[in-house]
């Protein structure tokens, strides 16, 4: 899933987030409904507690919060194919953070896109799914993060190319993407499927990635959650709408659950972008919501076919080849831990043997862990997780290739062969 708000880097349009963060809490400032403030202390710190959790569930951090810096200081480069953007600091900090915020503006802009002062926000910011997320909600959040230690640093400004600095062109693609307006509960669904829908859809974001984007850099709503390569980052997001893929229609709800609370399960475990997604957002996620958003995902319809992706060809003939090189070349690196029939020593070493990540019709994730290795991220249930290492190094891209191959079509695996072709393009392709 991916979301990361990155998971916003997803979004091929020109991202920039310019309003996450509240600042200090007026007084004349009131919450939604002209309900009071909350009265006392405790009240106060309750509000806060609960706003830290929401802004967990939406992966603020991730976002705007470079690596070893301080925490909302924003500065995180984002590269798209219009330029690169930076995050901003979204600390109450009066001069560089945004300190002067109200609720109410901090509201506005994740419900409709708008910053204070009305101008338009790139859709990097995930408005899109953020204007699902109900005022009582925003509220909390904002009073978290008006609460956080404002940081003295100034937002980096974005170095984007022309015409794409030109915010005002994002009103066109407004009105082909945007749809303003709170999450409605279906009255047919459960208590507990309506949750997980509004976590899934709203502050989840998980479409962000698990969807397709278009040439103009908007979701193809026609193939929601049907996955989609993550543009710039070199990680597919695989389809959630086929079993093909990462389809959950068989999987039991306590898979799907540990799953997206440790990074591992019976079934598989998460790598790249949903490896920070998980370690930096689900973990923290009560039982609770974790159980309710498994529930929303089962239900999510299952297609027979998975979205067709453009792949490099191999002939048959060099097919057979890479099969027969990659059984050897298995066997010698992998068999230790997968097992020689493919179905590894699950949790600690994931099956291979009718694992649908490796028989996608995208062969980019399994090329791109065999190439650079990696661990499902470290979280309470799974502290000391095990990891696969990276063989770019001692494999060449024709031993790769062959590798992978061998993977995709052994066990009972319906994969395809994969062409040293695309091990060389993705062998020099970032790693974040």
């Amino acid at each position: 899933m991916k979301r990361k708000s990155l998971f916003a880097l997803s979004a091929v349009i020109v991202v920039a987030a310019a309003a996450l963060v509240p600042v200090l809490w007026s007084g004349s400032d009131n919450l939604h409904n002209g309900s009071a403030m909350a009265a006392t202390p405790a009240d106060q710190a309750a509000l806060i507690k609960r706003g830290e959790y929401l802004a967990r569930a939406g992966d603020c951090i991730a976002c705007h919060t470079v690596r070893g810096g301080k925490e909302f200081a924003g500065g995180l480069p984002m590269a798209t194919p219009f330029g690169t953007l930076f995050t901003p600091n979204i600390t109450p900090d009066d001069e560089f953070g945004i300190g002067k915020w109200s609720s109410d503006d901090f509201y506005r802009a994740m419900h409709t896109g708008r910053s204070k002062d009305g101008s338009l926000l790139y859709p990097a910011f995930p408005f899109t799914s953020y204007t699902k997320v109900t005022r009582a909600d925003a509220d909390a959040i904002y009073a978290y993060l008006r609460s956080v230690p404002p940081v003295h640093v100034p937002s980096r400004p974005h170095e984007l190319k022309f015409p794409f600095n030109n915010r005002n062109l994002l009103i066109g693609w407004r009105t082909l993407f945007f749809r303003e307006g709170e999450y409605k509960p279906d009255p047919t669904k459960s208590v507990e499927w309506n949750r997980g829908a509004y976590l899934i859809e709203g502050l989840g974001h998980c479409g962000m990635c698990h969807t397709s984007i278009n040439a103009m850099g908007g979701p193809v709503n026609s193939a929601a959650f049907a996955g989609g390569l993550i543009p710039l980052q070199n990680w597919y997001a695989p389809s959630l709408t086929s079993n093909k893929e990462a389809g959950l229609g068989d999987w039991d709800i306590k898979d799907i659950s540990d799953l997206l609370k440790t990074g591992v399960s019976e079934r598989g475990a998460v790598f790249g972008p949903m490896a920070e997604v998980v370690h930096n957002s689900l973990q923290y996620m009560s039982d609770d919501d974790i159980h309710a958003m498994s529930t929303y995902l089962k239900t999510i319809p299952q297609k027979d076919e998975a979205p067709e992706h453009l792949q490099l060809e191999t002939s048959e003939q060099f097919g057979s080849e890479l099969l027969k090189q990659g059984q050897k070349i298995y066997a010698d690196n992998c068999a230790k831990c997968h097992a020689e029939n493919g179905l590894g020593m699950p949790p600690s070493f994931p099956p291979l043997a009718n694992n649908q990540s490796i028989q996608m019709p995208s062969a980019v994730n399994p090329i791109r862990m065999v190439l650079n290795g990696g661990y499902p991220p470290s979280t309470g249930g799974n502290p000391k997780p095990y990891g696969m290492p990276p063989f770019a190094q001692s494999l060449s891209n024709q031993e790769v290739a062959a590798v992978v191959t061998y993977i995709r079509m052994s066990w009972g695996n319906h994969g395809t062969p994969v062409s040293p072709q695309q091990v060389s393009e993705l062998r020099s392709a970032p790693l974040d």
